[in-house]
């Protein structure tokens, strides 16, 4: 077993990575809120996708651009969308970010794809999570994450994102898993068959675009409204953009 391919990299034989794998799995399928057992079983399973979007991405010349250029979003690199227009792309992601007191910092690293292109194109995916729900105007409410998580299936087809869907469906009541087949999965098809290569998109180049417009280009399809009876957690979360901008500034 070679060392380490790049800094966060955890070399695994075989056996040792399809124990991984497993525990993830179950893990991830009692707890779908646990994002990093979710995130390991992409690392450990989704070799063969990351192959394709890599791939994807090589073949068109944005997403060439990016594998050269390997952007990260961080807090350092986001800093400026806070000093943006509330229309522009930018400062709708600062304002979603600073509204939820999130931090993009706060990803967790890729630590078991034992390629550096790949293990890049894996923590792009998770970096830019964010600002998907942005563009698609998804809430982080129990329903947009699962709206976003299955449209993301559709673009990517990385396994871990249609394991997200399907282990936290079983935590709904019946009420809300029918509302979520009914009104917010069919949204997550159509819109993830729409819309541009999300994998494609130089995302740090547009911050100063106007929102509207940037979606018009990628053909954005924006999600329902979250349903009435979440609407007294999603008032808690405005209350908080005051306290989150100051703590930016």
């Amino acid at each position: 077993m070679s060392g380490p391919l790049y800094p966060t990299h955890v070399p695994l034989n075989p056996i040792q990575k399809g124990a991984v794998a497993v525990l993830a799995s179950v893990g991830a399928l009692l707890r779908p809120q646990r994002g990093d057992l979710v995130g390991i079983v992409g690392e450990t399973t989704g070799s063969w996708m990351l192959h394709q979007l890599r791939d994807r991405m090589a073949a068109d010349e944005t997403g060439r651009l990016i594998l050269a250029e390997r952007p990260r979003v961080t807090d350092e690199a986001v800093a400026h969308c806070w000093d943006l227009p509330p229309h522009t792309f930018g400062g709708a992601y600062a304002r979603f970010m600073g509204t939820r007191g999130f931090a993009a910092d706060e990803r967790p690293p890729v630590r078991f794809v034992d390629d550096p292109e790949l293990a890049y194109v894996i923590a792009r995916m998770r970096e830019v999570h964010d600002f998907w729900h942005v563009l698609f105007d998804c809430h982080t409410n129990v329903f947009g994450e699962l709206a976003l998580k299955a449209l993301e299936f559709v673009q990517t087809g990385v396994p871990m994102t249609g394991l997200a869907v399907a282990g936290a469906q079983f935590r709904l009541s019946q009420a809300d898993r029918a509302l979520l087949n009914a009104r917010y999965m069919p949204w997550a098809l159509r819109a993830g068959m729409q819309c541009k290569d999300l994998m494609t998109v130089y995302y740090e180049k547009h911050f100063e675009d106007d929102l509207d417009e940037l979606r018009g280009r990628l053909r954005i399809l924006t999600a329902p409204p979250p349903p009435p009876h979440l609407a007294p957690k999603l008032k808690q979360q405005q209350q908080q953009q005051q306290a989150g901008h100051q703590h930016r500034h």
